[in-house]
């Protein structure tokens, strides 16, 4: 990793550094020594930002939840048929992803080790749950197929945007942008959950 020397860090700056670390290395395979190498700065200097790494994975962390959370709250994602508020969320929960890409990267590789991780993953399978009432209220509704459980469908949904996180690299010659991968991932996902007309 080659990161250049700042002489100031602020505290955003110094959480970008130890999410690529995180990323990199694994959170219980990072050290303070490893953070404050690749930030070129002392332990001292990040003792100044954050009490510690586990301050760090939680800011970046909530980052990531944030991003997540704040779609339910779109008009997009509240108001109208479940399955087109269903889309909505599918593809914005993708176009999140993507530019916060090393946050939700992070969130979705912790493991629950720590206090941090546990509450993580308690998040996410809250933010999953209110997505999979979305899918059980568009299979009342008649809007999805009737014969792939809702539970199931959840599951390939979600495991399709986020293995996004496992190829998705911004800006790399010939890529497709990230509002071509979301409609990409809705147009296909949806292609075969909606009931045909």
């Amino acid at each position: 990793m080659t990161m250049a020397k700042r002489d100031t860090y602020t505290p955003e700056s110094l959480l970008a550094v130890a999410v690529e670390v995180f990323n990199e290395r694994g959170y219980d395979g990072t050290s303070m020594e490893h953070l404050s190498k690749a930030a070129g700065i002392s332990k001292s200097s990040i003792y100044h930002h954050v009490k510690g790494k586990e301050e760090l994975l939680r800011l970046a962390i909530s980052r990531a939840l944030d991003g997540l959370f704040g779609i339910l709250q779109e008009p997009a994602a509240r108001e109208g048929r479940a399955i087109e508020r269903l889309e909505h969320v599918a593809r914005r929960t993708a176009e999140v992803l993507m530019a916060e890409l090393p946050y939700v990267t992070l969130l979705l590789r912790v493991r629950g080790n720590t206090d941090t991780e546990r509450w993580a993953m308690e998040r996410r399978r809250e933010f999953d749950h209110q997505v999979a009432e979305l899918l059980k209220q568009a299979a009342a509704d008649g809007d999805l197929r009737s014969d792939v459980d809702v539970r199931l469908a959840t599951r390939l949904l979600f495991g399709m945007i986020n293995s996004i996180v496992e190829w998705y690299r911004p800006g790399r010659g010939g890529a497709a942008t990230s509002h071509e991968v979301a409609e990409a991932v809705v147009r296909t996902a949806f292609a075969g959950l909606r009931t045909q007309p």
